[in-house]
């Protein structure tokens, strides 16, 4: 199973929000390496709920609830999406100041590649956010 990082504008579609609707479409991702890692995601793989722009911060855990398949809101037909389900809030959002000031988190691509939208999430990385976070360790 594999962790990611998928972030979105709390203006345009927040934690609250999949958290209301449940399971919702990732649609929108325009970005050739971001749509690699939408097709690259299993069933049941965990990402981290980023909060981009305004508050820049991780706030909440999804899982894959459905596999890659042509993003609705693509005309061209080029792009997919992924369904998510919410997971759990984080009892403590993780900043981006705190992960960056997190020496264990030496290279993680959130920091690496700060403008990609879908990112991998290293094993490693991933204990280290749920532990910065509060989030029990088998989430």
């Amino acid at each position: 199973m594999a962790n990611w990082l998928v972030k979105s504008e709390p203006d345009a579609f927040s934690w609250d929000q999949q958290v209301a609707n449940g399971v919702e479409p990732w649609t929108g991702v325009r970005n050739a390496l971001a749509a690699k890692h939408l097709r690259s995601m299993a069933l049941g793989d965990r990402a981290f709920f980023y909060h981009s722009n305004i508050g820049k911060q991780i706030v909440g855990v999804v899982e894959v609830a459905r596999t890659a398949y042509p993003d609705p809101t693509d005309e061209t037909g080029r792009w997919v999406c992924v369904d998510m389900r919410a997971v759990a809030p984080l009892p403590r959002p993780v900043t981006l100041a705190a992960i960056k000031a997190e020496p264990r988190l030496e290279g993680i691509a959130l920091v690496r590649q700060s403008r990609l939208s879908v990112m991998p999430v290293e094993e490693g990385h991933w204990q280290v956010l749920a532990e910065m976070s509060g989030l029990a360790p088998a989430a």
